[in-house]
């Protein structure tokens, strides 16, 4: 290596840093500190977090250095993981992310698992699309589906188009609140919708309020979840025509009150246990 610039940062191994990561990073109350710090030590070095795992002796360049600071100081200001590192793992793809829109969550993989699960051909449309993971995801399984997705904010819809076309994935994305019009007939109708109350918004992670508020609690002007949380979702519910199939996630606690706002309705878990997508039938 040449000289060392003056007035820069002297080179350290990569464990020296990640430790000095883990530890701002745990200082600000993040859940995952040193796995946080794995994976943004791991975006600066351009390399896999297993590559620098083997060998805690890489030498991290004052760039480098600098770089990882800039992350882990947005880190510790409580900017979701995943917005920093600009994507994130969803079923069996890689989908882009930013502010423009919600971070899929692993919970919500099980709305793609129960699209799986539909005959050959079936007609599906996803209501809410955000980075359009879902319905992405439900694609890249099962290429023989007819799948449509819409999202009431233009930003988001402009992120699904983004992915689809990263991924080679054919998906018409439109922009629309509720229900598009041009939507015919659909076998399934899947939405992750708005379920945040104001109230329990406080119970959890800071990270959820950098989120886009749209996709978190609703929108403040037309209309937010409501006390209960289920606001939006009642309101997608009642525009659906009679008799459609939907499958439609929502917070552990709302089982009950969904099995009675659909007819022959089944509430599925989620990969903890928790109560998360009622399948039922517009009445």
């Amino acid at each position: 290596m040449g000289a060392q610039t003056e007035g820069a940062p002297p080179a350290a191994s990569a464990a020296e840093i990640l430790a000095q990561a883990t530890e701002a990073i745990a200082a600000a109350g993040c859940e995952t500190p040193e796995a946080d710090a794995k994976l943004l030590v791991a975006k600066a070095l351009s390399m896999r977090v297993e590559e620098f795992e083997r060998d805690g002796t890489t030498v991290v360049v004052p760039e480098a250095q600098a770089e990882i600071e800039r992350y882990v100081a947005r880190r510790r200001e409580r900017e979701p993981l995943e917005y920093i590192l600009g994507s994130c793992r969803f079923r069996e793809i890689e989908v882009t992310v930013d502010e423009r829109v919600l971070i899929p969550r692993r919970e919500t993989e099980l709305l793609v698992e129960i699209g799986t699960e539909l005959p050959k051909g079936a007609r599906v449309h996803e209501v809410g699309t955000g980075s359009g993971a879902i319905a992405l995801a439900l694609l890249s399984e099962r290429p023989d589906l007819r799948v449509t997705a819409s999202d009431l904010s233009p930003e988001a819809a402009e992120k699904a188009r983004e992915n689809a076309q990263r991924l080679g994935i054919a998906l018409e994305v439109t922009v629309a609140r509720g229900i598009p019009d041009h939507i015919e007939e659909v076998d399934l109708l899947i939405a992750n919708l708005p379920y945040i109350t104001n109230t329990s918004i406080d119970e959890r992670s800071p990270e959820i309020r950098r989120e886009p508020r749209v996709a978190v609690q609703g929108d403040p002007d037309a209309g937010d979840a409501g006390e209960d949380g289920l606001d939006i979702i009642r309101g997608l519910i009642e525009e659906t025509p009679s008799g459609w199939r939907l499958a439609l996630e929502h917070d552990t606690h709302h089982g009950p009150a969904m099995r009675e706002l659909l007819c022959e309705a089944e509430t599925r878990t989620d990969y903890r246990g928790d109560e998360r997508v009622t399948v039922g039938l517009a009445q």
